[in-house]
Protein backbone atom coordinates (compact mmCIF):
# COMPACT_ATOMS: atom_id res chain seq x y z
CA UNK A 1 0.00 0.00 0.00
CA UNK A 2 1.29 3.43 -0.91
CA UNK A 3 0.91 6.06 1.85
CA UNK A 4 3.25 9.01 1.30
CA UNK A 5 4.91 10.26 4.50
CA UNK A 6 4.32 13.94 3.63
CA UNK A 7 0.51 13.62 3.76
CA UNK A 8 -2.04 13.38 6.58
CA UNK A 9 -4.92 10.92 6.55
CA UNK A 10 -8.40 10.35 7.95
CA UNK A 11 -9.94 7.10 9.16
CA UNK A 12 -12.44 7.60 6.32
CA UNK A 13 -9.59 7.21 3.77
CA UNK A 14 -9.09 10.79 2.63
CA UNK A 15 -5.64 12.34 2.41
CA UNK A 16 -4.69 15.99 2.77
CA UNK A 17 -1.66 18.03 1.77
CA UNK A 18 -1.42 21.59 3.05
CA UNK A 19 0.60 24.57 1.91
CA UNK A 20 0.00 27.77 3.88
CA UNK A 21 -3.82 27.85 4.17
CA UNK A 22 -4.56 25.86 1.01
CA UNK A 23 -5.25 22.14 1.30
CA UNK A 24 -5.43 19.61 -1.51
CA UNK A 25 -7.60 16.57 -0.75
CA UNK A 26 -8.20 13.20 -2.36
CA UNK A 27 -8.84 9.59 -1.46
CA UNK A 28 -6.11 7.15 -0.53
CA UNK A 29 -4.63 4.33 -2.56
CA UNK A 30 -6.39 1.92 -0.17
CA UNK A 31 -9.77 3.59 -0.79
CA UNK A 32 -9.50 3.57 -4.57
CA UNK A 33 -8.53 -0.13 -4.51
CA UNK A 34 -11.51 -0.96 -2.30
CA UNK A 35 -13.91 1.03 -4.51
CA UNK A 36 -12.67 -0.36 -7.82
CA UNK A 37 -12.90 1.50 -11.12
CA UNK A 38 -13.90 5.13 -10.48
CA UNK A 39 -16.39 6.41 -13.06
CA UNK A 40 -17.53 9.75 -11.60
CA UNK A 41 -16.61 12.27 -8.89
CA UNK A 42 -19.37 14.67 -7.82
CA UNK A 43 -18.67 17.76 -5.74
CA UNK A 44 -21.47 20.32 -5.43
CA UNK A 45 -19.95 22.16 -2.48
CA UNK A 46 -17.59 24.55 -4.30
CA UNK A 47 -17.66 27.92 -2.52
CA UNK A 48 -19.22 26.45 0.62
CA UNK A 49 -17.74 26.57 4.09
CA UNK A 50 -17.95 23.16 5.76
CA UNK A 51 -16.92 21.66 9.08
CA UNK A 52 -14.43 18.83 9.40
CA UNK A 53 -16.21 15.53 8.89
CA UNK A 54 -18.91 17.00 6.64
CA UNK A 55 -19.69 15.28 3.34
CA UNK A 56 -18.21 17.36 0.52
CA UNK A 57 -19.11 15.08 -2.37
CA UNK A 58 -19.36 11.54 -3.64
CA UNK A 59 -17.24 9.18 -5.66
CA UNK A 60 -18.95 6.67 -7.91
CA UNK A 61 -17.34 3.38 -8.84
CA UNK A 62 -18.72 0.70 -11.13
CA UNK A 63 -20.50 -1.08 -8.26
CA UNK A 64 -20.92 1.53 -5.50
CA UNK A 65 -21.20 5.18 -4.51
CA UNK A 66 -19.28 6.46 -1.49
CA UNK A 67 -19.43 9.76 0.41
CA UNK A 68 -16.33 11.95 0.64
CA UNK A 69 -15.62 13.51 4.04
CA UNK A 70 -13.77 16.76 4.65
CA UNK A 71 -10.65 16.21 6.81
CA UNK A 72 -10.54 19.79 8.15
CA UNK A 73 -12.88 22.79 8.33
CA UNK A 74 -12.77 25.41 5.62
CA UNK A 75 -14.11 26.63 2.29
CA UNK A 76 -13.93 24.48 -0.83
CA UNK A 77 -12.46 26.52 -3.66
CA UNK A 78 -11.82 24.12 -6.54
CA UNK A 79 -12.70 20.74 -8.01
CA UNK A 80 -9.99 19.01 -10.04
CA UNK A 81 -11.14 19.85 -13.60
CA UNK A 82 -9.40 16.75 -15.04
CA UNK A 83 -11.81 14.44 -13.21
CA UNK A 84 -14.76 15.49 -15.41
CA UNK A 85 -13.32 13.65 -18.42
CA UNK A 86 -10.87 11.26 -16.74
CA UNK A 87 -12.19 10.16 -13.32
CA UNK A 88 -9.94 7.10 -13.54
CA UNK A 89 -7.06 9.38 -12.51
CA UNK A 90 -8.27 8.67 -8.95
CA UNK A 91 -7.33 5.02 -9.58
CA UNK A 92 -4.11 5.53 -11.50
CA UNK A 93 -2.62 8.45 -9.54
CA UNK A 94 -4.58 8.98 -6.28
CA UNK A 95 -1.90 11.19 -4.67
CA UNK A 96 -1.04 13.19 -7.78
CA UNK A 97 -3.23 13.96 -10.79
CA UNK A 98 -6.20 12.21 -9.10
CA UNK A 99 -6.62 14.85 -6.35
CA UNK A 100 -10.24 15.86 -5.85
CA UNK A 101 -10.58 19.31 -4.27
CA UNK A 102 -8.65 22.30 -3.03
CA UNK A 103 -9.85 24.37 -0.12
CA UNK A 104 -8.93 27.26 2.14
CA UNK A 105 -8.43 25.84 5.63
CA UNK A 106 -9.88 27.71 8.62
CA UNK A 107 -7.08 26.57 10.95
CA UNK A 108 -4.03 24.94 9.31
CA UNK A 109 -2.96 23.54 12.70
CA UNK A 110 -5.99 21.18 12.55
CA UNK A 111 -4.10 19.09 9.98
CA UNK A 112 -1.72 17.98 12.73
CA UNK A 113 -4.67 16.22 14.43
CA UNK A 114 -4.99 13.82 11.48
CA UNK A 115 -3.19 10.50 11.10
CA UNK A 116 0.35 10.29 9.80
CA UNK A 117 1.28 7.51 7.35
CA UNK A 118 2.06 4.99 10.10
CA UNK A 119 -1.17 5.81 11.94
CA UNK A 120 -3.17 5.37 8.75
CA UNK A 121 -1.46 2.04 8.04
CA UNK A 122 -2.65 0.82 11.46
CA UNK A 123 -6.24 1.63 10.37
CA UNK A 124 -5.97 -0.22 7.06
CA UNK A 125 -4.07 -3.20 8.42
Amino acid sequence: MNNPENLRYTKDHEWVSIQDKTATIGITDFAQRELGDIVYVEVETIGKSLAAGAVFGTVEAVKTVSDLFLPVSGTITELNPDLANTPELVNTDPYGRGWMIRMTVDNPADVSNLLDAKGYESVTG
